[in-house]
């Protein structure tokens, strides 16, 4: 049976079949976030499948460190966050994707100084918080729109 793009996100981003890709940049693909709990919420994912940021050589690394940091301004810029969240865990999923999470004024101050993933789970499993292009449309295009000046056809 043919696998949905979700269970190959980087062969499906790579084979243009994953409805979630934003740009190809020099060293990853940004990609916008199935939850979108935190408005903005994108992702980085490298060009080639691979386990940790340390398994990519030097130059590969830089690549994508840079995109990712550019990804942020992006969503910086799109949402009028207060900052970014950078996360690279690959606890979960194993392979290498880097998580840019807007943060808002509007979270709980209590919330606000604690990592996200300290949300409750139904965050990331509740569909009132998936991506609805309805809703999130125009995000998604400054994101899109910003990160198009990187883009790497």
């Amino acid at each position: 049976m043919k696998k949905q793009w979700f269970e190959d996100r980087i062969g499906s981003a790579l084979a243009e079949t994953n409805p979630m890709v934003m740009a190809k940049m020099e060293g990853g693909i940004a990609v916008f976030g199935d939850t979108q709990f935190l408005e903005g919420y994108s992702v980085l994912l490298p060009k080639k499948e691979v386990n940790s940021l340390n398994d990519l050589d030097l130059a590969e690394r830089t690549l994508f460190l840079k995109d990712m940091s550019i990804l942020g301004d992006a969503v910086m810029q799109a949402t009028n966050a207060i900052r970014i969240n950078y996360d690279i865990l690959g606890n979960t999923d194993n392979f290498l994707h880097a998580h840019v999470f807007p943060r808002f004024s509007t979270e709980e101050p209590e919330r606000l100084k604690k990592p996200v993933w300290l949300y409750s789970s139904d965050h990331w499993s509740d569909k009132s918080y998936s991506y609805d292009p309805k809703k999130h449309e125009l995000v998604r295009n400054k994101i899109t729109a910003y990160l198009k000046e990187f883009e790497v056809i």
